[in-house]
């Protein structure tokens, strides 16, 4: 999937309300639309889409740790951030649009190094101009769970 290097690679903001949320994620998805450039700077990647759910995979290396070589809070919580927000925008109309309002997030125990996870997020309510949604973090191998999220968001109407 090709990531955004420029503001220019960006869609316009009259393209992106052209579309549904579901068609906007599904086209990063397929590689049609551009990728966010977060998703280099913290080493993850969409991995799947559909109505409701988003599942990102990544794996966190020593770019992304805190002082003590732990990977640092602020990759659990921009990742849950990620996989929670985009599984709401699934649900966002054309002419739409959205963004966090509040999110939390409970760190269960450190990944390792090196270790590949997937970060799911599942919209629980989607309505007119509030989304809520919650994420998890667990090991694509052992299948532990590593953190747990969830998010309130704010749908707007702009066209």
């Amino acid at each position: 999937m090709p990531i955004a290097t420029s503001p220019s690679d960006l869609l316009s903001q009259n393209e992106l309300l052209s579309m549904s949320g579901l068609d906007f994620m599904t086209g990063i998805l397929n590689g049609t639309l551009p990728g966010p450039p977060i998703a280099n700077t913290m080493g993850y990647r969409l991995h799947t889409v559909s109505d409701g759910r988003v599942t990102f995979r990544g794996t966190p290396e020593f770019n992304v740790t805190n002082p003590m070589g732990t990977v640092h809070g602020g990759w659990y919580g921009t990742l849950l951030d990620s996989a929670m927000a985009c599984a709401v925008m699934t649900k966002v109309p054309a002419g739409s649009v959205y963004t966090t309002l509040e999110y939390k997030i409970n760190i269960t125990r450190g990944i390792p190094l090196g270790m590949t996870i997937d970060c799911i997020g599942t919209v629980d309510h989607s309505g007119r101009s509030t989304g809520v949604a919650k994420g998890e973090i667990r090991g694509v191998e052992d299948g532990k769970l590593y953190a747990t999220g969830s998010t309130t968001c704010i749908i707007m109407k702009l066209k």
